[in-house]
């Protein structure tokens, strides 16, 4: 073998942010304050605040690989530990703060996490836990209301410890397959599960993010991460922004409709990223008090389908691009986006919308293969559906402290998404369902998020969740549970909207309305809870 002659120049996190000092020193990022001020400061700034981070880590006793946990909204302190804690050679934890007591200490356990970073508004959710912890030594509180009081033990204050660290600090993340990120899936079914990111894969996964193919940013942009931090480190947003020098604004804990079509509107944000429910609320929010948008270029929205009806909308009524996105945490988490190429050119607009709310093209760097239940490999026609399996330069190799099974990995090391999908001859994926909601009645397979997109486009209905309920005749059909726009619904007017474009054994057997839909701790609906609640008569 004759080998390159190219320098061995490792991918470690530490390069980004010494070229965001360099190219993009004055730039800024913009953090809504807890308060409902503003606080901004330049990536020179930024820069500096890291390197002092460093010396406060090393201070607390973190060596190289020890884990160390965030609790925290998306502010700019948490940028900090995004960069700070894998630059200094240790693992940042996200940990997810909508999940019960009983999740949230199985994880930071799990992951033996060292130090905890912890937002005062979120002290009540980790207080209660704090001493049946086994692991978690130092607490270390931001953001404190004035005369806040705390019980956690061994606790300090960010802003003390930053004052007296000094801001000369050498890196220690000095190998690229060193582990920089840890985080949990959201744990529909069972205990959560834990992928660690090596600086490699993420700095691979960065360079994904960055290409045009996929959300591509540059300098010009403003970006606004409404996606939590804790979510698949918000996409990969804060690695790829702060590389190319792109403005970031931080929504802190305003995640209402109101504040965020502010926020829009004010600092003319370009790229706003988040999930299908918190932009169906903007959209409802602006069609009752509008808000001039038309800055955005891309409203990127992924964690599950955004509604054709939704995307429509959206483009109709305010001229705004969405840019249907889809990943997992086990993939970094990009995997796919529905951007139009050259040959949808001469599509009408239905035509376009179309293929918009598909899931998309497989951005550079993602392998993928649909299989069939005896893992043989499917036609990409647009119409056989399979279970979607994936590897790549950013794709999980197995779980954190968990040995490889079939359920997760096949034997030639393919990742088993448990989603079910077609994929066009051009290579466009459409999500039918997840493996285990879909609903086989007589047989027949049913789409529960076929039906969901469609009630939810009805003008009536706000949100839509579709289970499968058993049935001795039929094995399972579906029931539809519905959160009304106005508190009615009429049964009728919403089987003949599904007949539209659905058979008639598709119709759910019933509508229940509910208040709203359970969802999971990056917002996903809930279904386990939902089919919990049927089993129990509670619906």
């Amino acid at each position: 073998m004759l080998s390159g002659l190219m320098m061995d120049y490792p991918l470690t996190l530490n390069t980004i942010i010494e070229h965001a000092r360099r190219m993009s020193p004055r730039k800024t990022i913009k953090t809504k304050q807890p308060d409902g001020s503003w606080h901004e400061y330049s990536y020179a700034d930024f820069h500096r605040r890291i390197k002092k981070l460093g010396n406060v880590l090393e201070a607390l006793g973190v060596e190289p690989g020890d884990r160390v946990a965030t609790f925290a909204w998306n502010n700019y302190q948490h940028l900090e530990f995004y960069f700070g804690i894998p630059c200094a050679g240790a693992v940042v934890h996200t940990l997810n703060i909508r999940l019960s007591h009983e999740q949230l200490k199985f994880i930071i356990d799990h992951a033996e996490d060292k130090v905890i970073f912890v937002e005062g508004s979120l002290l009540p959710l980790i207080e209660p836990i704090a001493d049946q912890l086994n692991t978690a030594q130092r607490f270390v509180l931001f953001n404190m209301a004035e005369g806040q009081s705390c019980s956690l033990p061994n606790a300090s204050h960010y802003e003390d410890l930053m004052a007296a660290a000094s801001d000369d600090y050498e890196w220690r993340c000095n190998d690229e397959n060193m582990a920089m990120g840890l985080c949990y899936t959201s744990g529909t079914t069972g205990m959560p599960k834990g992928v660690l990111y090596s600086h490699r894969s993420m700095m691979l996964h960065t360079l994904g993010v960055l290409q045009a193919a996929a959300l591509g940013p540059t300098e010009a942009d403003v970006a606004l991460a409404v996606v939590p931090q804790f979510h698949a480190m918000a996409w990969g947003l804060p690695y790829a922004c702060a590389w190319v020098g792109a403005t970031i604004v931080m929504p802190g804990p305003h995640l209402q409709p109101a504040p965020l079509a502010d926020m829009i509107e004010d600092e003319r944000v370009t790229i706003a990223a988040g999930v299908p429910t918190i932009w169906n609320g903007l959209y409802h929010e602006l069609r009752q008090k509008p808000r001039d948008i038309s800055s955005i270029t891309q409203l990127v929205v992924g964690g599950s389908a955004m509604p054709r009806g939704l995307i429509e909308a959206y483009e109709r009524d305010f001229g705004v691009n969405v840019v249907h996105a889809w990943g997992m945490t086990e993939m970094s988490p990009i995997g796919s986006v529905a951007k139009l190429q050259a040959r949808h050119a001469d599509l009408d607009v239905q035509g376009r919308w179309d293929i918009k709310a598909k899931q998309g093209y497989f951005v550079p760097g993602v392998d993928a293969r649909i299989v069939d239940d005896e893992g043989v490999d499917l036609p990409w026609d647009g119409e056989t559906m399979g279970e979607l399996q994936v590897r790549g330069y950013w794709v999980a190799g197995q779980y954190y402290k968990i040995e490889n099974s079939q359920e997760h990995f096949t034997d030639d090391l393919w990742f088993r998404t448990g989603d079910v999908v077609t994929i066009d001859e051009d290579g466009f994926m459409t999500i039918t369902d997840r493996t285990k909601d879909l609903v086989k009645s007589g047989g027949e397979w049913i789409s529960s998020v076929d039906l969901e997109n469609m009630l939810i486009s009805h003008p009536d209905v706000l949100e839509a969740a579709v289970i499968a309920v058993p049935d001795e005749r039929w094995g399972e059909r579906p029931l539809a549970v519905l959160v009304p726009l106005d508190g009615e619904h009429d049964p009728q007017a919403l089987n003949k909207y599904l007949l539209e474009r659905f058979p008639k054994f598709w119709l759910p057997d019933a509508y229940v309305v509910v208040d709203e839909i359970p969802k999971t701790g990056v917002g996903k609906m809930d279904k386990k809870v939902l089919r919990q609640w049927h089993a129990d008569g509670k619906l």
